[in-house]
């Protein structure tokens, strides 16, 4: 009866008949809700109620008592228990209980992500721009919005990828749904799985309860992997094999979890070259790149810039509670002649400090603190100005390879963080290989 009176709502029910079957679902299962008589043929709903909370500490559990056993429901509720019903059951009562404990449910989720949405959101620039190529990029995410297939946003650090990412999520018919974003390069390898996937309780030292990752907080709605070119390979290929299927196991765990997620990927890096030299999986860039779109750096727009130092002005002088300052002409014009190798991220920091500094009325050159303008690309000295010609073309050419082999063991071993392993297997070369070009070239 009661199942018949929770389906008819639209709710999907597995039911159990004692504890160890109720335990056995819960371990293979996510139920969203539990509800369970405290009386049971064997073993009782105290059993079934810590079961619950030891797999899921957050899954609301409500149970059901004769209504000579009300004292038993409050220590239910004292151990955990959402609320109680007294039996002979109301149906609209239940449904009420139901709704309720749902509610409930879905507010967890959604405050698992408030803090990372706040940080975001409080110091999230909007997307600002009249410049052609952008308005192109514009038209792209419009188009990819309206569609559910998976987006590669490509550009260079600080253009604002997870913005585009966010808009694109706005303009989607998921817009009511989480948008969890997460940086693959921001977290060590070792804890990147169980950040994605989730974890069952026990699956390693210190996993006390089961944890969703990403992939479940983001059911229904947009996951965004920004840096996805740092995954590491083994990942790459459970990445995979969780969008081709649309399920997933959480470490430790052998039941699969299903979802129902829209991804959207960003790399500042090119990840063809990444799949050349066998960094990167051929068959997810395949499966990713179905609607690549770039984001142009802000050099390439800089008739977007004084439009984007005047709204930055504005925003933190009211953030930072200061009377409207303006960008005297010398300013803008430093502004423009500057590369913004850091694009529109370095607009914005550089803007912030040139508030905080002004005590005027204009914002000056001098509270840009760009005095290290770059020379602009007609001006720049050719690297090879810089090459020894001297001698034989040989020796010549001995020079500018031991130059070029240098500068890139060095960048390698940089990338790797100091992992020679690592460094060897992007070079492509052994172990062995590495440890005599770092002593050739004395690198530590």
């Amino acid at each position: 009866m009661l199942r018949h009176a929770l389906e008819r709502q639209g709710l999907a029910v597995i039911e159990a008949r004692d504890q160890s079957e109720a335990v056995k679902i819960l371990q293979q299962a996510q139920p969203a809700l539990v509800l369970s008589d405290l009386r049971l043929p064997e073993g009782d709903g105290f059993g079934v109620l810590r079961a619950s909370k030891e797999i899921d500490a957050d899954v609301p559990v409500i149970v059901m008592t004769a209504y000579g056993s009300i004292e038993d429901a409050v220590t239910a509720m004292k151990e955990g228990a959402l609320d109680f019903l007294a039996k002979p059951v109301d149906p609209d009562h239940l449904l009420l209980l139901v709704a309720r404990a749902l509610d409930q449910r879905r507010l967890v989720t959604e405050n698992l992500l408030m803090k990372e949405e706040l940080a975001v959101r409080r110091g999230a620039p909007q997307l600002v721009g009249d410049d052609s190529s952008l308005r192109k990029v514009f038209a792209s995410l419009q188009r990819a919005a309206a569609t559910d297939t998976t987006v590669l946003i490509e550009g260079e650090s600080g253009t604002g990828k997870e913005l585009f990412a966010r808009s694109l999520h706005a303009l989607s018919p998921r817009a009511d749904a989480p948008f969890v974003a997460i940086n693959c390069a921001a977290i060590p390898e070792t804890l990147l799985e169980t950040e994605l996937f989730g974890h069952e309780k026990g699956a390693f030292t210190g996993a006390v309860a089961r944890k969703p990752g990403k992939f479940e907080m983001a059911h229904r709605g947009t996951l965004f992997l920004d840096e996805i070119g740092d995954l590491p390979l083994a990942l790459q290929a459970k990445i995979l094999r969780a969008l081709e299927e649309r399920r997933f196991e959480r470490v430790g765990g052998t039941a699969l979890v299903s979802v129902d997620v829209r991804l959207v990927a960003a790399t500042n890096r090119g990840l063809k070259a990444a799949v050349a030299a066998r960094r990167f999986r051929e068959d997810l860039f395949f499966r990713l790149s179905v609607f690549p779109i770039t984001v142009p750096p802000l050099r390439e727009r800089s008739g977007d810039i004084p439009l984007l130092a005047r709204y930055f002005v504005d925003r933190f002088c009211r953030d930072l509670k200061k009377r409207p300052l303006m960008l005297s002409p010398a300013a803008l014009e430093t502004l423009q002649t500057y590369r913004w190798p850091g694009n529109v991220r370095e607009l914005q920091n550089c803007i912030e400090r040139a508030v905080i500094l002004s005590d005027g009325d204009s914002i000056l050159p001098r509270h840009l603190n760009l005095s290290f303008v770059d020379p602009s690309p007609a001006e720049e000295t050719s690297p090879w100005s810089l090459v020894d010609l001297t001698g034989s073309l040989g020796d010549v050419t001995k020079r500018a390879v031991m130059e070029v082999e240098r500068l890139k063991v060095r960048e390698v071993l940089k990338e790797a963080e100091g992992n020679k392993g690592r460094a060897a297997e992007l070079l492509q070369i052994s172990y062995k290989s590495l440890l005599s070009k770092m002593k050739e070239h004395a690198i530590e």
